[in-house]
């Protein structure tokens, strides 16, 4: 459905296209996941397989649309403040996420409701490999509490002293450089335009073909991008024809047909609308995690946020990798699946904690943590299926790309069992209805 309706609206499929593309992977696959454990919930209690179905359909939709429409508001604002590759990630993961509400809610359930009413099963037993593991399980996740909590600190701490000290390393995207269009009638060799130009010295050049419908059969073009040099955004004309005649041993047949500047000023608007794009992001989920949830759920969220992107780039830094408009789609990536994921979280904190009034605010967070913990270890697990494969195949010229979101997504998976539940104790949680609130509030005013 994705595919076709990318089709449909003529996109360009991109890196960032790509990454929308593997958050929507790791989406569909986490509504269905929390579908089938509230379906195995139910089975533990209910004698009725059809109605432990519906049940676990039922429990499951309120995490499946929050997670999500945090998720399309992200998108909302990446593409309304957002350009070139971070709009085409926002497209893509917007249509994705749509697609994929639209197959757990309706699809699956179709799907399910069909083979019972084929087979008509008086039980329905769960018997994948999770189930060799326990149904439940108690594990203390506060017990080293200060070390963990300490360490993702140290980490933050850290990472902001080696994007202070050693800075970034930004590519043309942020930094200019010259763009070159050519084209060819013969087939396209991305991989000896690459080795020609690092035979200069230019091995961080970003070679793409540029895909267009009016193009004759033939006409093959292909932009080059390379990054300024000694601070000046344009080649000297010396380093120019060194580009061109590397370029014409690699395909003698090509012609350059324009040759542009890409300047600090254009730049500089370039980053600011990628930290517009990110900042707006990230109020937007403040202020939607606050709606639905309480201030300290909010809070939490962001600093979790805050937590995975900030050390992301604090690696970024100290391997010196470059950073340029697909990483910040990458951030973006994280930042999609992050909450995601913490919001799965807090949507279990909030049903236990009217369902266990007087049980202690810690040992309530353990109990919602270890509940959806199978949840996100399967979500964080075939998400990184798909991840680690562009990452050993994909070659090169992605490698950071997807460098960037896999392991922003580990990050991101430590930080919602270990960082927004620890801060949420440390905040603390008003308990009381709404009634006694607005009780407690009369009186005050009272």
């Amino acid at each position: 459905m994705l595919i076709g309706l990318l089709s449909a609206i003529g996109a360009t499929l991109t890196l960032p296209g790509i990454a929308g593309i593997v958050l929507t992977m790791g989406m569909a696959v986490d509504a269905n996941v929390l579908i089938f454990e509230r379906i195995r919930e139910e089975l533990r209690v209910e004698k009725s397989v059809w109605r432990a179905v519906g049940k676990g359909f039922d429990n499951a939709f309120s995490a499946i649309l929050d997670s999500n429409l945090t998720g399309l508001l992200t998108a909302g604002l990446m593409f309304w403040l957002g350009s070139g590759p971070v709009r085409g990630f926002a497209v893509t993961m917007g249509l994705g996420i749509l697609t994929s509400m639209f197959t757990a809610i309706f699809v699956t359930k179709l799907v399910l409701q069909s083979w019972l009413e084929w087979r008509k099963p008086r039980t329905l037993r769960m018997t994948g490999l999770l189930s060799r593991l326990p149904e439940k399980t108690s594990i203390n996740f506060f017990r080293a509490q200060y070390a963990t909590f300490g360490a993702s600190a140290l980490a933050v701490v850290v990472s902001v002293f080696l994007i202070a000290s050693m800075g970034l390393n930004l590519g043309i995207d942020f930094k200019g450089g010259t763009s070159i269009r050519a084209e060819t009638h013969q087939t396209l060799d991305i991989g000896a335009y690459r080795t020609a130009l690092a035979g200069l010295g230019m091995e961080d050049a970003v070679i793409t073909e540029v895909f267009d419908p009016s193009f004759a059969p033939d006409q093959h073009v292909v932009s080059i991008r390379i990054g300024a040099e000694d601070g000046d955004a344009a080649l000297s004309q010396e380093t120019l024809t060194k580009v061109q005649d590397a370029l014409h041993q690699a395909d003698p047949g090509i012609a350059f047909t324009s040759v542009e500047t890409i300047g600090g000023k254009v730049s500089a608007e370039l980053l600011w609308m990628a930290l517009m794009a990110v900042g707006a992001a990230t109020a937007g989920i403040l202020v939607y995690v606050w709606f639905r949830f309480e201030w300290q759920f909010s809070v939490v969220a962001v600093a979790a946020l805050i937590h995975d992107v900030v050390v992301t780039l604090g690696v970024f830094s100290l391997f010196q990798l470059k950073v340029d408009l697909t990483i910040v789609a990458a951030l973006l990536t994280i930042l999609g699946y992050s909450i995601n994921d913490t919001v799965v979280v807090f949507d279990r904190v909030r049903e236990n904690l009217r369902k266990f009034r007087q049980m202690p605010l810690r040992d309530l967070l353990n109990l919602s943590a270890n509940e959806t913990l199978s949840r996100t270890l399967m979500t964080s697990l075939t998400t990184l299926v798909a991840l680690i494969a562009l990452l050993v195949l994909g070659g090169d010229v992605i490698r950071a790309f997807v460098f960037a979101i896999t392991f922003g997504i580990v990050v991101g998976t430590w930080s919602s069992i270990y960082v927004a539940k620890n801060i949420v104790l440390m905040l603390g949680v008003d308990r009381r209805s709404r009634e006694e609130r607005e009780a407690a509030l009369a009186a005050t005013h009272g």
